[in-house]
């Protein structure tokens, strides 16, 4: 399904999105050459961020993740879990955000409070938040696939910069990507935009994609006149804002894959980890006579008293 957008249409692509809803928005622009994709989230990010109590700037640097790692998914084909994680040695240690392939979004971070505190103010917040450290992307399709990875050291001043970096160096593809993110009072939202120079024929609407320099620039230029103000904007509609950005070049929409909120954390998964470890160990762990897991994802606590533990390995 693909259309061009008229202006006011207020269509998020076909498929119900709203403006303040979680969803990928893919399109494409046949004269530019270029697809690529709009992602905002906000419910969703709401319920992520939800009882982690993170300090602001680990909150905007996450819900920036999860908006990257969404908009990086919707562009594959695969049957399984995306999975963007950072490590690095500044004070936000480690930030994993997964997307499923049908649409479900989690992530968390780690982080040192007192180096939080105590890192300058000045610089980009990569730099100044994750140091020096490694950014990867994985594909898992199940047990017997093979795992797809990407890696790239982190660079850059923003997380943009660092996929940047990885996607000319690693894959060799002309990208460009902008990202927001506000802890806004009425509910924090995220937002990415991202557009793909098309390899040569490569075109969904079975027309010749050939696209020269120029019209490349032409592309990131348009896209980068989108303000954080219009990408995380909840009046302003996924497929009004693409027009108004490339609606002299016939921009079209294809249907809005929706995103949601949820864990993939259970009670099952957590008695097959258990019982993965000598029993001692576990019971190592007791805190007036209790085991506790507590996911990370979505803090979800699994208690265990010694009855419970005792069956658990008897099984």
């Amino acid at each position: 399904m693909r259309r061009q957008t008229p202006p006011g249409d207020g269509s998020s692509g076909g498929s119900g999105g709203t403006a303040l809803g979680d969803l990928v928005q893919p399109f494409q622009v046949e004269t530019l050459g270029v697809r690529g994709r709009l992602v905002r989230l906000g419910p969703a990010l709401d319920a992520i961020l939800d009882g982690h109590g993170y300090p602001d700037p680990v909150a905007a640097m996450l819900a920036e993740t999860l908006s990257l790692a969404a908009a990086l998914a919707g562009g594959l084909k695969y049957d399984g879990v995306f999975t963007l994680q950072t490590k690095g040695d500044g004070p936000l240690g480690m930030m994993v955000a997964d997307v499923t392939s049908d649409g479900a979004v989690r992530g968390y971070a780690r982080f040192d409070e007192a180096r939080l505190e105590a890192a300058a103010d000045g610089g980009g917040p990569v730099p100044r938040l994750l140091g020096a450290g490694h950014m990867a992307f994985t594909v898992d399709q199940g047990p017997d696939t093979e795992r797809y990875q990407g890696i790239t050291e982190i660079e850059g001043a923003t997380l943009a910069d660092c996929a940047h970096v990885y996607f000319r160096r690693s894959e060799q593809l002309e990208t460009a990507i902008t990202l927001a993110s506000t802890p806004a009072p009425t509910g924090a939202r995220a937002g990415a935009l991202m557009v793909q120079r098309m390899p040569i024929g490569d075109n969904e609407a079975g027309g010749d994609s050939e696209a020269t320099d120029e019209d490349w620039r032409r592309a990131v230029i348009l896209m980068s006149t989108a303000g954080a103000g219009e990408l995380l904007d909840p009046a302003l509609a996924p497929a009004d804002l693409l027009y108004r950005l490339f609606h002299q070049e016939g921009v079209r929409v294809f249907r809005t894959r929706p995103l949601r909120h949820a864990c993939r954390c259970s009670r099952d998964k957590v008695e097959r980890t258990l019982a993965s470890f000598p029993r001692k160990e576990v019971e190592a762990m007791a805190e007036e006579g209790k085991v506790t897991v507590t996911c990370e994802f979505c803090k979800a606590a699994y208690v265990y008293d010694d009855d419970e533990l005792a069956a658990l390995y008897a099984a």
